[in-house]
Order: C-alpha cells, then sequence, then structure tokens
C-alpha cells in the first residue's frame, strides 16, 4: 500500500503541471475529447450486445426481414464505431505530441537552468543518462499514460454498464446443474468476478519481478549507448593509445548486461504470456459453459445465448483489465521510477542553493570581486581550498598556480558560481558577466559561426565581426567554413580548439574571465600571442588565468598560489614573483 501511495504522488508530480501550466486549456479539451469518445465507444458496445440477441434469434428462427433489417442496424453502428476509433487515436496522438513538448521544455528548462545538469553529475547513479529521460521516458511516460489510462477508463465503464445487463440476464436464465435450477441473484456476474480475481492475482504474482527487469533494461540499453557515443567523440585518443581493444572489452561487457538483462525479460515474460494467453482463452468458452444447460435444456435461445456470451466477455474484460495490460503496466511503472529519479535529481542540485553552509555568489554594487573569507569542498564535505581577504579589480591580471590537485579548477568553479560546496560569499559587482575558459573547450553541434558565437547567437554581432576574430586568433583557414555544418570538435586539434575558444572571449567582452590552463595546448609562442591580444583588445578585463608556465609571468601583475595547509586542504596566497625560468619551466613565487 505504502508502494502504491508513493507512485499516486510521483505520477501526480510528474503528470498534473501541464493541465495546470500554460497550455492547460488545449490539454484539458483535448483529453475531455478523447474521454468521450471512449465513453461512445462503450454506449456503442451496449448498442452491440443487444444486436447480437436480435440478429442470432432471426438466424435461429430464419427470419429473412428481420436478418436484412438487423444487417443494416450493423452497419451504422460499426461506420459509427470506425470513425469514432479514428478520431479517438488521432486526438489522443495530439494530445500526446503537445503534453510531451511542454514536459520535455519544462525538464530542458529545470536541468539546464542554474548550471544543475553539472551538479546533478555529483549526485551519482540516479541522474544516470539524462538523455535518455528526457528523450526516451518522457515520449513513453506520456504515450503509456494515456493508453493506459484510457483503456482502464473504458473498463470502469464498461464494468458498470454491462454489469447491469449481465446482473438482468442473471435472472432470466438461472444457473442449471443437471436437473436443479437455482435462482442466485447475478450469479454471471460473481462468476465473472472470481475469474478476475484468480487470474488478476496470479498474474501479478507472476509479473511482478517485470518492473525491476524493464527499470534495468533501460538503464543497461542507456548505459551501452552512451558509450558508443563516448568512444566516438574520443575516437583520436583512443586511435592514438590503441585502445580499440579495451574499448571492445568494456562495450562487450555493458551489450552483455543488456543480453543478460533480457534474458531475464524473455523467462519472464514466457511465464507471463502463458498464464494471459491461457486466462484469455479459457474465457471465450467460459460463459457458454456455464449457461450451456439453460441452453439446451432450458428456455434460453440462440440470440439470448450470445447475449450472455457477449456482457459477460465484456464484464470479464473490464474486470480483467490488470490481466491484459500487466505488461504495458510494468513498463509504465518503470519509466516512472526513472522520471521520479530524475526529478528527485534535479530538486537535488536545484536544492544546493538553499542549503548551509554553501558558497554564495553575491552580485552587488561594488566594483570588483571581493572574497572576505571562503572554504571551497567537495560534495562530502571535506574542504580542499581556503582563502582569506582575496580581491581583484577591473582590469588586474591575476595569475593562480599550485601543485596538481590542490583544487585551483573548484577554486576556479567557485568563483565562476557554479560550484556551491563550501562555506563564504562571492562579491561580484551586479550586471557584470563572467566567462570561465576550461582546458578542454566545449564545442557545440553545428557550424563553425555558431561554434565561435556560443553560447550567444551569430546575430549578436555585427556583419565582418566574427571572420576578424577568426584571423586574429590565427585561424583564417577555416574563414571559408565558417557556416559548413559538420562535427568540429573531431576536424579541430586542441590547439586550434583553444584558439576558438579565446575568440569566443574577445567576442563576448566579459569583466570577468577566467582561463583555466585555456592555452596549454598550445606553444609559447603561440600562447604568447593570444595573451597579448587579450590584453590588447579587453583592456577593462579582469583576466584571471592558472597556469604552470614561467612564460605567463609577463602577461600578469598579480599571483597567488595554492601551498599545502594539512593533508588534502590548501590555502591560496598572494605571492611576490621570483623569476626562475631555469627549473623545469615552472614558475617559481615566494609568499608575501
Amino acid at each position: 500500500m505504502a508502494n502504491f501511495r508513493n507512485t499516486g504522488r510521483n505520477f501526480t508530480h510528474i503528470a498534473a503541471p501541464y493541465f495546470k501550466g500554460d497550455d492547460r486549456w488545449p490539454g484539458r479539451i483535448l483529453l475531455a475529447s478523447v474521454i468521450a469518445l471512449q465513453l461512445f465507444q462503450v454506449w456503442l458496445n451496449v448498442k452491440f450486445n443487444a444486436w447480437y440477441n436480435t440478429f442470432y434469434n432471426a438466424l435461429q428462427n430464419k427470419d429473412w426481414d428481420t436478418f436484412i433489417y438487423q444487417f443494416g442496424v450493423f452497419t451504422v453502428l460499426a461506420a459509427a464505431f470506425i470513425v469514432t476509433a479514428v478520431y479517438q487515436l488521432y486526438l489522443q496522438q495530439w494530445l500526446q505530441i503537445r503534453w510531451r513538448r511542454w514536459l520535455t521544455d519544462r525538464y530542458l528548462s529545470r536541468w539546464l537552468g542554474q548550471g544543475t545538469h553539472y551538479r546533478m553529475r555529483l549526485k551519482g547513479d540516479q541522474a544516470d543518462n539524462p538523455d535518455q529521460r528526457i528523450s526516451d521516458d518522457i515520449r513513453m511516460f506520456v504515450n503509456s499514460t494515456l493508453d493506459i489510462g484510457i483503456s482502464l477508463l473504458g473498463s470502469i465503464v464498461t464494468l458498470a454498464s454491462f454489469v447491469v445487463i449481465l446482473w438482468n440476464l442473471s435472472a432470466a436464465s438461472p444457473l442449471m446443474i443437471g436437473s436443479h435450477t437455482y435462482n442466485i441473484p447475478g450469479y454471471l456476474v460473481w462468476a465473472a468476478l472470481i475469474y478476475a480475481v484468480i487470474g488478476t492475482f496470479v498474474t501479478h504474482l507472476v509479473g511482478k519481478p517485470l518492473v525491476k527487469l524493464n527499470f534495468d533494461q533501460q538503464r543497461y540499453e542507456a548505459d551501452f549507448r552512451f558509450s558508443l557515443v563516448r568512444l566516438r567523440e574520443n575516437a583520436e585518443e583512443v586511435t592514438l593509445l590503441s585502445g580499440e581493444a579495451a574499448e571492445e572489452e568494456r562495450l562487450r561487457d555493458r551489450f552483455a548486461r543488456v543480453v543478460s538483462n533480457w534474458y531475464g525479460i524473455m523467462q519472464r515474460t514466457k511465464r507471463l504470456t502463458f498464464l494471459t494467453a491461457g486466462y484469455s482463452q479459457v474465457a471465450i468458452i467460459f460463459p457458454f459453459l456455464v449457461v450451456s444447460p439453460v441452453y439446451f435444456f432450458g428456455a434460453l435461445t440462440l440470440g439470448g445465448l450470445m447475449q450472455i456470451s457477449s456482457a459477460f466477455g465484456q464484464v470479464q474484460s473490464a474486470l480483467s483489465f490488470f490481466v491484459t495490460a500487466y505488461s504495458s503496466i510494468a513498463d509504465w511503472k518503470a519509466v516512472l521510477d526513472r522520471l521520479a529519479g530524475f526529478e528527485s535529481s534535479i530538486d537535488w542540485a536545484q536544492g544546493l542553493d538553499k542549503t548551509a553552509p554553501r558558497v554564495e555568489l553575491i552580485a552587488d554594487g561594488g566594483s570588483g570581486l571581493h572574497v572576505k573569507e571562503l572554504s571551497v569542498g567537495l560534495p562530502n564535505g571535506e574542504e580542499i581550498v581556503r582563502l582569506s581577504d582575496f580581491s581583484v579589480e577591473p582590469g588586474d591580471r591575476v595569475l593562480v598556480t599550485g601543485p596538481s590537485g590542490s583544487g585551483k579548477t573548484s577554486l576556479f568553479r567557485a568563483l565562476g558560481g557554479v560550484w556551491p560546496f563550501g562555506a563564504g560569499a562571492i562579491r561580484i559587482p551586479k550586471g557584470n558577466s563572467v566567462l570561465v575558459l576550461p582546458q578542454n573547450p566545449y564545442i557545440p553541434l553545428g557550424s563553425l559561426r555558431g561554434a565561435l558565437a556560443y553560447p550567444a547567437q551569430t546575430s549578436s554581432f555585427g556583419p565582418g565581426e566574427i571572420e576578424e576574430v577568426l584571423d586574429a586568433v590565427g585561424l583564417s583557414e577555416f574563414r571559408d567554413q565558417l557556416d559548413e555544418t559538420a562535427y568540429w570538435a573531431d576536424k579541430l586539434s586542441g590547439g586550434e580548439e583553444q584558439r576558438l575558444s579565446i575568440a569566443r572571449a574577445l567576442l563576448q567582452k566579459p569583466q570577468w574571465l577566467f582561463l583555466d590552463e585555456a592555452t596549454s595546448a598550445l606553444d609559447e609562442a603561440a600562447e604568447a600571442e593570444l595573451y597579448r591580444l587579450l590584453l590588447e583588445r579587453l583592456p577593462d578585463t579582469a583576466i584571471i588565468s592558472i597556469g604552470h608556465r614561467s612564460s605567463l609571468i609577463q602577461f600578469h601583475a598579480r599571483f597567488f598560489e595554492l601551498k599545502p595547509e594539512a593533508p588534502g586542504r590548501h590555502r591560496l596566497a598572494e605571492a611576490v614573483r621570483r623569476m626562475d625560468t631555469r627549473k623545469e619551466g615552472k614558475l617559481g613565487a615566494g609568499v608575501a
């Protein structure tokens, strides 16, 4: 019962917002129309049931005139049923795509808003494969919810309609066993109920494991697909390392999980199909077995027999909804659980801004970036970096150094506003833009012009501006390919990608620019050229760099170093430059 309530809460949390959102009236109208057509189909089935009695009695009595008339009645009912079925499907599909579009927009906004997608990576396996949850799980949730929900409603209304008919038919055709007749009120209804309850109970016992099996199957399929995509994106590195054999082994291992779990689904589905197929076949003959004595030895006509068979079948089918739909319900429950887990991960990531302690980014009326006391930590609460009285003014040139693993990148993430773990506040001028250039730039799908403008639109820049910047950063050979759509992450070298990243900074002209080893793939001469370009074109931008090369010294005026303070923890301290370029090409510094 607790699991049932939890499923109800998850379903309401995911499904209800659409019918309260900005697309609620079209959604409500479409849903009401689909339901109305479903109810009309139930009414047609009631008419078909009455038609069975008259039609088969006409056959038994060889009544030609009634036969021809009832044939015409059937034609009208069948035509109405066909039109109803077509438009019900059409309107249901229309509702499906509107609902799916709304849910997709909602999840994309929540997932991509305020760096939530990045923070969710720290959550663990509940946030696995968000691409599948947004693309596949939403589609399956919407389609299955409508299919199962409309079918369930139809079963309930069918039961309410035909149970009265079957109850009355029970009175007209009392139970006959041997030569004895028993007047049991509604015995045909009770027979259908007992048959359905037994079938539902056994089906649940046999099919319950399918929920977890389907959940795991979707996860294993997504993991395998993600591994293939990751291999494609890193094809050059894998080839250079001759890692094809290792990748093949990993891929085979992941696909083995797909196959192994699929065998489990096969075995469980085989048992369930044996049960449901047998249940459905027995249901065809069961009402005839119950009332056949009354037909052969009583006053029941052929039309009455066929009407009882039809009504019994409708009641039994309605009561057996969970038997026949169990496999679909198991799939739906697995999808619902995955979306609920996705919702939970989003809520967790967005809730980080409301929990304490945390790193808070405050936009105020000051002139520079100021930190009084700041502690940067890991998601498990372990502190890795501490700094005090850190201030950067517009136009400053700051270089941060430190040993590998000392927390430089985490510090930059915190200063960039995407790393909430820790304690303290970072104050930046209100309305100022911040741009962080990582060591490995992100190259979106599309044209090279779009990649240069990212995340802005290409229309944000004047005629020739993108071309001029492309030439300035040393990528002039790609001028003729600016509007070519390609997978540029594969076509550009690491150094070319970093040149493109610098071009973005020149186009966007941020007030605060963080470079996390953003020129490490370039030789020192190319690196110096790009830094001179930044200093020349962005004179009022505060540039804060992470780097190890001594050649960076000449482009910065202030220097900070992360020094060990305790095991696993470093403190950021301002340093006095000491030129020592002879030792391993590293930057030497002494604490001020």
